[in-house]
């Protein structure tokens, strides 16, 4: 699979100046466009490589299969609901975000919600405005010694825990992902949310919005919690289930929620908007200046350093796993998969990596780092990873093992100056380590001093030449051989005289 490449990127939204000066920094073309329609995005897209939005651009299925020659979305913002990533892993499309760029505004919005729920300050400024002075209608509490229940525990939720305990709150917390151990040492006490709702004086949300967390906050839930509880969602509109929360303050359950974001945006329902008892903001989270340089910068430095093969940070695209094929080839590309996004550094790859060498020239297949793993699937591969402290991964090695019809192969290979190389094949050691380039025969036969000789006749009356040779170390039993050649054997059965099983391939 050949690296990356990245020539022109279209921007349908506004986003920070950074972004497309990075871009053409490094000798990407940029487009600005933003305001399009769906019908005017479809047919602009055909002519880049790389699209960069923010929330309000709907990258759709419809959009996504309107052009072979997207490769990449970008998403500056943390949030990806906008995008059908199942679309663009099916497509091969690289979709990433910005994961950390909003995360202090966020949590700040949050935070200030937090306080002006207890306080009231918002309601007592538009009291002041219309000539108001009423010290008793705006009675608040105190935040110190309450309990906040923190659903969800990544980046946006850790920083709103340790804000909120400087104002003396009891934090606790529900995250299926993070370790309880982990949230502990931020001084947020995990539990399940049967246990967490009834605690909370206050509850925020920091959730993605998926099938899991939609209505999260919905009328049985509101009735496990304390009467009057206060309510926060500076995450994704839907998570809390609007209807639900709209009895719940009219009943007086809800004693208050802080809404910056809404199921629709904006909202034709007027109903929470307009409670006396709701904040509600037009969806600010991000909408700092820091956030948006941050957020434009990241993106586009995200995609340099995917063009440049340095890290795939940001991607939510589901890497996801194909037709038994030949051992030999899915051997040997894994390694120059291996090569070519460096076992250091994107070792969360080498799976794909692996199943785009077995794949890759399958009829029908157009496989890549992000759609291998769905078609593997669709294909009915089973695929098993493991991580270890082994000599083997300590030496720099990658160890890779395929079964097929009730038969293993396992294969050993490394990085040598920058060259990918193989060093064994199903327990036959290289004498000399096999340079993975040009065309390669492997074969396996019994060890015999005229071996060679009959290989080299039987290439030489298919026309072939013999550019190398590599042995095995051991000399007795059935080994594995590779030879390089000028060209690839038309019929691999004219060795069946002297081997007993053949493959080669074209790196």
């Amino acid at each position: 699979m050949a690296p990356i490449t990245i020539r022109s990127v279209l921007i349908s939204e506004s986003v920070d100046p950074r972004c497309r000066a990075v871009l053409e920094e490094n000798g990407i073309r940029v487009t600005e466009r933003p305001n399009m329609k769906t019908e005017e995005l479809m047919a602009e897209i055909q002519n880049y490589d790389g699209l960069v939005v923010r929330s309000a651009t709907k990258v759709t299925a419809d959009i996504i299969n309107a052009t072979d020659n997207l490769k990449i979305i970008g998403r500056a913002g943390t949030g990806v609901d906008n995008v059908d990533v199942d679309a663009a892993t099916k497509k091969g499309v690289i979709v990433m975000n910005t994961p950390s760029g909003n995360t202090i505004s966020a949590a700040e919005l949050t935070c200030i919600m937090l306080m002006n729920l207890s306080r009231n300050v918002p309601q007592a400024t538009m009291s002041m405005k219309q000539g108001n002075w009423d010290r008793k209608k705006f009675m608040g509490s105190e935040l110190f010694g309450k309990v906040l229940g923190i659903v969800g525990l990544g980046r946006i939720g850790k920083e709103v825990a340790s804000r909120m305990q400087s104002f003396g709150m009891k934090t606790i917390g529900y995250d299926p992902i993070t370790p309880p151990e982990v949230s502990a040492s931020w001084g947020v006490e995990q539990m399940s949310l049967e246990k967490l709702w009834p605690q909370c004086d206050y509850i925020t949300v920091h959730t993605p919005l998926m099938p899991s967390t939609v209505g999260l906050l919905s009328d049985e839930t509101f009735a496990l919690c304390k009467r009057g509880v206060k309510v926060v969602n500076c995450a994704r509109g839907g998570i809390i289930d609007e209807a639900a929360l709209l009895r719940a303050l009219e009943s007086g359950q809800c004693g208050g929620a802080g809404l910056d974001v809404f199921v629709e945006e904006p909202p034709k329902d007027r109903s929470l908007v307009n409670h006396p008892n709701v904040i509600s903001c037009p969806h600010l989270g991000a909408s700092t200046k820091e956030a948006q340089a941050r957020c434009g910068e990241d993106i586009a430095l995200q995609i340099v350093d995917m063009v440049k093969g340095k890290n795939l940070i940001g991607a939510v695209s589901q890497t996801v796993v194909l037709s038994a094929a030949l051992w030999g080839k899915f051997e040997m590309m894994l390694i120059n998969e291996i090569k070519k996004y460096s076992m250091k550094t994107s070792t969360g790859f080498m799976t794909s990596a692996v199943l785009v060498g077995l794949l890759d020239g399958e009829s029908g297949c157009c496989p890549n780092l992000i759609n291998v793993l769905s078609l593997a699937k669709e294909c009915g591969i089973m695929v098993n990873q493991s991580h270890s402290a082994s000599n083997v991964a300590a030496e720099g090695l990658c160890q890779v093992e395929v079964g097929v019809n009730g038969c293993s192969y396992k294969a050993i290979g490394s990085v040598r100056g920058g060259v990918p190389v193989l060093l064994e094949l199903s327990d036959s050691v290289f004498r000399q380590p096999v340079t993975l380039n040009g065309n390669l025969l492997f074969f396996k036969a019994s060890a015999d001093p005229q071996l060679l000789t009959s290989v080299i006749g039987l290439l030489a009356a298919e026309g072939v030449e013999v550019e190398s040779f590599s042995g095995p170390a051991d000399r007795a039993g059935d080994l594995w051989y590779c030879v390089g050649m000028s060209s690839l054997i038309k019929d691999l059965n004219a060795l069946k005289p002297v081997v007993k099983h053949a493959a080669q391939l074209s790196i």
